[in-house]
């Protein structure tokens, strides 16, 4: 046995001592198996950044390079050829996927720029617009206010609910902020104005779990947004007639999470431990079974591309409706490509599931690590790569193509309560009991960024899809935005 064991160390040694001058032959391929180029000598301790010179003169990117990644066999080529492979032989030509990263960067934030207090109980829930310029809270209060991201002061308090204000939600044009509180009402306001719209949209029996609203490249209007709630029912209102349009009852349970996807599904997680496929009209779709507890999240990997619609890092601004709504599918569409949609959800059971609920009703992985509940889950802004918050006090990070696990984020000494990724998706915040807020650095797998300030538990935190603001609240009832 001592011998089979140093044999083995002999041979981890041998394979890891590089040839000196050695070649492989290597293909440039993109994402979707295409070749770029004519098969390559190329050195064995190349790394990804010579990889990149290399690929920007062979797509004749001559004036304006673009960064890359390089995978081989779905492992990313972090140091350089050699070290980062598995079989280590050179015989073969070697495959070398590469895919276009964020062209803008998002700097991290470093220092808190404001500290506004205003609310009179725990920030449960805060949001930026879809275009960033605004920027809401939820609050224990009862009440929903919104701020003015130039000055850094309160602009409206919106009142009008009897009960905790759980969550919030904007719709996609950014003109109609929705509320979902413990008074079991959903409210409508106009936060230019801070005036609510009409009353209440009554109906359910319980309070609000979570909110979404349809995706603008479906409907420009705006004016459909679905429901659910502890009374084990989802209900999709009209906004503009201010009714229900339907409402589904088939959950035996809680519903704990909505999301209403890019090709019109909607996705519902219940405390009775399935995942529910619905389409605009309210039919089932598909069940999705496996988990061995409550669900309590989920997250779509074109859950970033749908929440900003029609607006870039560019700032753009579209003349008329028909125009938005071109931008807005024409980015969803590039977004997807040629792969389906796709969805991750998380357990009280410590376990996530990967699902391409459009092609099948089983998982096409578990994914298992976590040491206790999960209780967030987050898609990367391009969608390659899943972040989860876990009572564990760690964030997991996944392969948002395989689910694969990649790493630990660890640092936090309390339960981690939430994620945020910067819209490059090169960096990810995360908001913890332990009243801290860290930013990751998601290549090199460490804390970039301590974040000190709350006096207590940080329950929610939101990066601004322009990448240059952080906002965050918790319970020491004050809301801190972040700047670099």
């Amino acid at each position: 046995m001592a011998a089979k064991i140093r044999q083995k160390k002999l041979d981890a040694i041998a394979a890891a001592a590089m040839p000196i001058g050695q070649k492989v032959v290597a293909q440039f391929k993109t994402a979707d198996g295409e070749s770029t180029g004519p098969p390559l000598n190329l050195p064995a301790d190349a790394t990804p950044e010579q990889l990149e010179l290399l690929l920007n003169q062979l797509l004749n990117q001559g004036e304006d390079p673009l960064p890359y990644s390089f995978h081989v066999n779905n492992d990313e080529i972090i140091k350089d050829l050699w070290v980062d492979r598995k079989d280590k032989s050179t015989e073969d030509t070697l495959t070398i996927v590469y895919q276009p990263q964020a062209i803008f960067r998002v700097r991290a934030v470093s220092r808190c720029t404001s500290t506004l207090s205003g609310h009179t109980e725990a920030i449960l829930s805060c949001s930026f617009s879809p275009d960033g310029s605004q920027l809401a809270t939820g609050s224990g209060d009862c009440t929903v206010r919104v701020w003015d991201l130039n000055t850094e002061t309160p602009r409206h308090t919106l009142k009008g609910h009897a009960g905790w204000v759980l969550n919030i939600a904007w719709s996609p044009d950014g003109k109609t902020l929705a509320s979902g509180s413990m008074d079991n009402t959903v409210r409508l306001w106009d936060p230019k104005t801070g005036k609510q719209i009409g009353d209440g949209l009554k109906g359910h029996r319980k309070w609000i779990t979570s909110l979404a609203w349809e995706p603008y490249h479906l409907n420009s209007k705006a004016n459909r947004l679905a429901s659910s709630s502890k009374d084990h029912t989802v209900r999709v209102w009209d906004t503009s007639l201010r009714r229900m349009e339907f409402s589904i009852a088939q959950h035996t349970a809680a519903v704990t999470c909505i999301k209403w996807g890019g090709e019109g599904l909607i996705y519902t997680a219940s405390q009775d431990k399935t995942i529910k496929v619905w389409n605009s009209s309210g039919m089932l779709v598909k069940t999705l079974e496996g988990h061995g507890h409550w669900v309590n999240t989920l997250a779509l990997s074109t859950d970033f591309v749908l929440r900003t619609g029609p607006y870039d890092h560019t700032g753009k601004r579209h003349k008329t409706e028909e125009e938005a709504q071109a931008a807005a599918l024409a980015r969803y569409n590039t977004f997807k490509g040629a792969g389906a949609e796709r969805l991750v959800s998380g357990s009280d059971d410590f376990t996530m599931f990967y699902w391409e609920p459009e092609k099948s009703k089983k998982p096409v992985t578990r994914m298992t690590g976590h040491q206790k509940l999960v209780n967030h889950v987050a898609f990367s802004p391009d969608g390659r790569l899943i972040a989860s918050a876990s009572f564990d006090n760690s964030v997991k990070l996944w392969d948002g193509t395989t689910g694969r696990f990649i790493g630990n984020l660890r640092g936090h000494v309390g339960a981690v309560y939430q994620v945020s990724w910067s819209s490059d998706s090169r960096l990810l915040i995360s908001a913890s009991k332990d009243s801290t807020l860290k930013i990751w650095d998601i290549k090199k797998m460490k804390i970039k960024m301590d974040l000190p300030g709350h006096l207590d538990e940080v329950f929610c935190v939101d990066w601004s899809p322009g990448g240059d603001k952080v906002a965050s609240g918790g319970k020491d009832k004050q809301l801190k935005i972040w700047r670099h």
